[in-house]
């Protein structure tokens, strides 16, 4: 079952990798008392996350904190080296939080993965944006597969 507006982010602990190398980060930690904008994407890399998901972001970064946004999350199921140096690629220093959800454990709890194996890909994450203040989810923006247009920055800065 997927995660609907009202709900709690679930507790979940993942490991990602900082300037101190690999950390522990924790969903109740990284939702409590804020207002956060976590983005997913089927993979770090990909044609539409590269050219469009993850540019997005960065590009909106300032808009949606005018909004209230105090954090903005990207997660994909990849690795923390792979996350870390697609976030390097796109520049996203002090502006998104790049989160490696390797074994897919988030994306499982939340009830947005996808099958992926057609594509060689295995479990990944469907591509979807969510807002949550203080860990309950206020808007969710699930796509259609193979579709790019309810999950963009624009588009939840439309809606904050």
């Amino acid at each position: 079952m997927s995660i609907k507006v009202g709900d709690r982010i679930p507790a979940v602990t993942l490991k990602h990798l900082t300037e101190s190398g690999m950390q522990e980060i924790g969903t109740e930690d990284l939702f409590k008392g804020r207002k956060v904008v976590l983005f997913a994407v089927p993979g770090a890399f990909t044609p539409t996350c590269s050219a469009k998901h993850l540019p997005g972001y960065v590009e909106q970064a300032e808009a949606l904190k005018a909004k209230g946004v105090q954090e903005i999350v990207c997660m994909a199921v990849n690795d923390p080296f792979v996350m870390q140096a697609w976030g390097k690629a796109n520049n996203v220093a002090g502006k998104i939080t790049m989160l490696p959800d390797g074994n897919g454990t988030l994306t499982r709890a939340l009830g947005l993965e996808m099958d992926g194996t057609a594509y060689n890909l295995g479990l990944r994450s469907q591509r979807f944006a969510l807002v949550a203040e203080d860990g309950v989810v206020t808007g969710l923006y699930v796509e259609k597969p193979g579709a790019f247009e309810v999950s963009s920055a624009d588009s939840v800065l439309k809606q904050l």
